[in-house]
């Protein structure tokens, strides 16, 4: 009997030292700071105050252009308007109209909405200056297409000029998104301020 006693005495301090030790593992564990992983982040980018100047080229018209912004002539009225800071580079192509209003609408149009696959929308917006003739539509491009926006002006009868924006990086629109606004309301101001020679 006393041998039985001294089996069970020794097993019951095996569990309580067993207990014991589960006890001081879940506490020395459990005081640690829950680890939550963060959804990945972007950069907050602030841009200064746009600045405008005008741009009087050899082509038919006139516009004011962001004095942060470098112009490259490419020949036939074609310009590139580069932003360095934000990697993005705004398309400007001028057409003289020829019988080919019609024409140059349809495309323009079929560029735009090329990007609906992925675009989340496609806003237009008319735009019309009866004072120096100058119609047009901007369209605003959601989502992560390569273009956030596009416009294009005509005076109906001999000028044509359309412009779009892309930007050297892959489509991200939350990461993007301060550069798009400030460069579309460059391409506002541009619509507004262009004048026919």
């Amino acid at each position: 009997m006393n041998q039985l006693t001294s089996i069970f005495t020794a097993q019951n301090r095996s569990y309580r030292f067993g207990f014991l030790w589960v006890i001081l593992l879940c506490f020395t564990t459990s005081c640690k700071e829950e680890i939550i992983p963060k959804p990945p982040g972007h950069l907050r980018l602030e841009y200064p105050m746009a600045a405008y100047t005008p741009y009087k080229g050899p082509c038919p018209f006139s516009f004011a252009r962001n004095k942060e912004a470098q112009i490259k002539e490419k020949g036939d009225c074609t310009f590139t308007i580069t932003y360095p800071k934000m990697k993005a580079t705004l398309f400007l192509t001028y057409k003289p109209i020829q019988g080919n209003l019609e024409q140059l609408l349809r495309d323009t149009q079929k560029l735009t909405y090329k990007h609906v696959i992925k675009a989340d929308n496609i806003l237009e917006q008319p735009f019309m200056n009866t004072k120096d003739k100058v119609y047009g539509m901007f369209y605003r491009v959601g989502g992560n297409a390569a273009t956030n926006a596009q416009f294009y002006v005509t005076d109906s009868t001999r000028h044509f000029l359309s412009g779009s924006m892309y930007f050297y990086a892959r489509p991200n629109f939350d990461s993007i998104m301060p550069a798009a606004d400030y460069i579309k309301n460059d391409m506002q101001s541009l619509m507004e301020s262009l004048k026919w020679k």
